[in-house]
């Protein structure tokens, strides 16, 4: 049996960047931005921009054999085959951003062989950020520096399933998923990464997403760190999201749960939609 790859470097780089970034686009808060709009109509500021330099250009220092995707950089494909990627979205939230919410992140993943195998996610508006490896720990680091593990809750069942659904994409789908789970308690944030890490962290249960809009740099860091602290990430259908693929959208849609509450969601969504699970 191998033993485990030693990421202590990679994550230290990562932590160091995106608490960088986040400082970065907390002063860009503080003053107006100008905005523009991708093709799609996705917006883009310059602060996206600012933390998408500075990241991109220190993991290319120090991890030079690396392939990375970035939201902010055109996709060559020159990721695919590669062992090592990595996946950065240097502002998970512009909506919130630009509207002055605190409902975005910056977020850095890494995957190995095609699995998230570490991520870190910081929220520049409260200084907290999320950490985790996989197979080894997951970490919150509050803004006075202080760091503790975090685990997901034990919940396996319903009742008192908390979920947290999306807040400018929530689909009517939604409803009917959470008659089908006996949710009551919903909670809806911005960023995908700030959703992860509130079931990462013990807060939450359950995130849901059935549509086909993330992409795969909103969900490579954050599912390091939740598998880290011993929750699940798969498609609706209970299929691993595919990280090598040329297509950069998770086309099946997103869940992601605190472990133990995977299996029956996943049954639950599909008697929900007509299908076997």
């Amino acid at each position: 049996m191998s033993s485990p790859v030693d990421l202590s470097h990679e994550l230290d780089v990562a932590r160091e960047l995106a608490r960088e970034a986040a400082a970065l686009v907390r002063r860009f808060s503080q003053q107006p931005v100008a905005v523009k709009y991708k093709a799609g109509g996705e917006p883009v500021t310059e602060a996206d921009l600012a933390a998408n330099t500075l990241i991109v250009g220190r993991l290319a220092q120090e991890f030079p054999d690396d392939a990375i995707l970035s939201e902010e950089l055109p996709d060559n494909g020159s990721r695919l085959g590669r062992p090592r990627v990595w996946m950065v979205d240097p502002i998970d939230g512009t909506r919130d951003f630009i509207r002055g919410q605190t409902g975005y992140v910056v977020m850095i993943g890494l995957c190995l062989d095609g699995r998230p195998a570490l991520g870190a996610v910081a929220q520049p508006s409260t200084g907290t950020m999320w950490s985790g490896v996989v197979g080894q720990a997951a970490w919150r680091d509050h803004a006075d520096g202080t760091r503790a593990p975090m685990r997901t809750s034990a919940l396996a069942r319903p009742p008192g399933v908390r979920i947290v659904v999306s807040q400018s994409r929530r689909s009517p789908k939604i409803d009917a998923f959470r008659r089908a789970l006996g949710v009551t308690d919903e909670m809806t944030v911005g960023s995908v990464g700030l959703k992860v890490a509130l079931v990462s962290q013990g807060e939450r249960d359950l995130y849901l997403y059935p549509g086909e809009q993330t992409k795969l740099w909103d969900t490579c860091g954050p599912e390091a760190l939740l598998i880290a602290a011993g929750g699940r990430m798969s498609d609706m259908d209970g299929r691993p999201l595919d990280y090598s693929k040329a297509d950069l959208n998770n086309r099946s849609g997103v869940v992601a749960s605190n472990g133990p509450l995977h299996d029956h969601v996943i049954r639950a969504l599909a008697a929900a939609r007509g299908k076997t699970a």
